[in-house]
């Protein structure tokens, strides 16, 4: 019988960018965390997480780790890709932190791809040095689509009492209503229904629609973008069989959903959306990209220039993002596990 190989039990922690709290937070949530369900790596400096680990007054370890080899209990195990020096200055990014940060995210994903990695997890990224170092991405999810080839993808906003998915996202306002489309609701409908059978291992999920206007328009009392965009798409995604309400009124679906009515909200924009789930989770909100064929979570915030070098990051987010991107794989090894099963039984 054909030998193959375990699934991989190894975490990746990509660093992020090297000037912001990414080397912070990853090293305060390894030196605080409980014993985890999987082994976390980190893709980094080794020499920038040495020396943060000095100013934190951290004991923990910081060593060298390759891929394949066993991480050391007890240590922070880092793949290092790159050797910036001692130059670098907190909260000053540049081409050189920028081509840094990026290879760790290439390096993620090829690890994943070829069975290293079981999941990615990512602290946050100066956009800005990652084009000046000749990246042309908007950020990290239209990098990883690229990477991993995938067309047809979406960002979550995820945490323990609500989960929001954003139809359009950094757009102005008039720009984000003119460009609303029944195409567009019913792809993220579908991308949310997806997710959160395959990765939150929901059965019938619920998912709420929000409208776009007071009230969910008030029967065009307010606007039609109701009527003529978000019914349609419901009624569409109803028609398969799936849970769907909506469109709701947007000043009470994301309390319903915050109660347990509802598994996950489609806003119609941004701020509708983002706005109540950081009211609830601005301290342990994740951002899962779907749609990819690998598992990345990420923290639901930015490099924090401002604050970085000074021991203060709060690690809630990363750990939270962590333990999102176990329990991920796990669902989606199950759901594999389960075909393979069904497979083998209609043989």
């Amino acid at each position: 019988m054909r030998q193959t190989k375990a699934p991989s039990r190894v975490i990746g922690i990509t660093m992020g960018c090297p000037v912001g709290v990414g080397p912070e937070i990853v090293l305060r949530f390894l030196a605080g965390s409980t014993p985890l369900a999987f082994t976390p790596v980190v893709l980094g400096d080794l020499g920038v997480l040495q020396r943060t680990a000095k100013i934190l007054g951290l004991t923990m370890p910081v060593t060298a780790w390759q891929p394949g080899a066993p991480a050391q209990p007890g240590m922070v195990n880092v793949y290092p890709l790159s050797d910036l020096g001692i130059g670098l200055r907190w909260g000053q990014p540049d081409a050189e932190t920028g081509r840094a940060m990026a290879r760790y995210i290439e390096e993620a994903v090829r690890l994943i791809q070829t069975g290293g990695l079981a999941a990615m997890v990512t602290c946050p990224i100066a956009k800005s040095s990652l084009k000046v170092a000749g990246y042309n991405y908007p950020g990290h999810t239209e990098m990883l689509a690229a990477l991993c080839g995938a067309t047809d993808y979406a960002m979550m906003m995820a945490g323990g009492s609500l989960r929001v998915t954003l139809v359009t996202i950094h757009q102005a306002l008039v720009q984000a209503a003119a460009n609303l489309s029944q195409a567009a609701v019913e792809r993220l409908i579908a991308i949310t229904h997806r997710a959160l059978r395959e990765d939150f291992g929901l059965a019938a999920p619920r998912i709420a629609v929000a409208g776009l206007n007071p009230h969910a328009g008030e029967g065009g009392l307010f606007g039609h973008e109701e009527e003529e965009v978000i019914v349609p798409a419901v009624r569409a995604a109803a028609a398969r069989g799936w849970r769907v309400g909506g469109p709701l009124p947007p000043d009470t679906v994301f309390y319903r959903a915050s109660q347990g009515h509802y598994d996950a909200v489609v806003a119609m924009y941004h701020d509708q959306g983002l706005i109540p789930f950081k009211l609830l989770h601005f301290r342990d909100g994740v951002n899962v990209t779907l749609g990819l064929p690998i598992v990345r979570t990420s923290v639901d915030h930015g490099t924090a220039y401002d604050i970085a070098g000074q021991g203060i990051a709060d690690p809630a987010s990363l750990a939270a993002a962590f333990d999102l991107a176990a329990a991920i794989v796990e669902n989606r090894r199950q759901l594999a596990k389960a075909g393979r099963g069904a497979c083998a039984e209609g043989q």
